[in-house]
């Protein structure tokens, strides 16, 4: 079993794959941002570090993929691949911080580990509206964070909204995968067991769907 929990920056993946993982006993792939050599440069000077960022992710996100999927077990991933790919990278392109033949190289290459990968079984996005995220970055202090642009944060929002009608669209075609949208304005699953809950009722709910 696959679950991967998707949303922007400060939307609380990181919380609920704990939450998750430590539930249902699954192993929890987390975001590597402690060891990332090019995270705190890259708020420094986005255009400067955009795609080393993002070769970055998109090697360590693989890396992780692959190994955990040799490994047989139940896996709840903090962030996918996709979003690097689908949103990420072509908004650092769309606001001139990655030149075109760095994404076109950076496209390639992701659809090239593209191929050896499925969807995850059931992808959990995280909604929220951009005042939100910025409480939630600044409740958490990360230092490197405070130089997040805000009309990047907002840039990112209207890429998920735009990815996730288009992934929903994909699994009516396809019949592969499953899609919960959990709003973070309404559920505060970091604070509120009842609110969590809520969330795993209509995880388990999708479960019954999966086999």
């Amino acid at each position: 079993m696959h679950i991967a929990i998707a949303g922007n920056i400060g939307s609380g993946k990181t919380t609920l794959t704990q939450l998750l993982a430590k539930h249902y006993g699954y192993e929890g792939l987390y975001e590597s941002t402690d060891n990332n050599p090019y995270i705190n440069s890259f708020y420094e000077d986005m255009r400067r570090w955009s795609f080393n960022l993002q070769i970055y992710f998109l090697h360590t996100r693989f890396r992780q993929l692959i190994d955990i999927k040799r490994s047989g077990k139940d896996f709840i991933q903090d962030r996918t691949l996709f979003e690097d790919a689908y949103i990420f990278a072509p908004n650092l392109q769309g606001m001139g911080l990655m030149n075109s033949r760095d994404y076109d190289n950076y496209l390639a290459l992701f659809e090239l580990m593209l191929s050896f990968l499925e969807p995850p079984d059931l992808l959990i996005y995280l909604r929220g509206d951009v005042p939100s995220l910025i409480r939630q970055i600044q409740r958490r202090g990360r230092e490197y964070e405070n130089a997040i642009r805000l009309d990047y944060l907002t840039s990112l929002n209207e890429r998920y909204e735009k990815w996730i009608d288009e992934y929903a669209n994909q699994i009516e075609e396809t019949g592969k995968g499953k899609l919960l949208i959990v709003d973070i304005e309404e559920l505060n699953f970091a604070d509120n067991p009842e609110d969590l809950g809520v969330i795993i009722n209509k995880i388990d709910a999708e479960f019954n769907g999966l086999f």
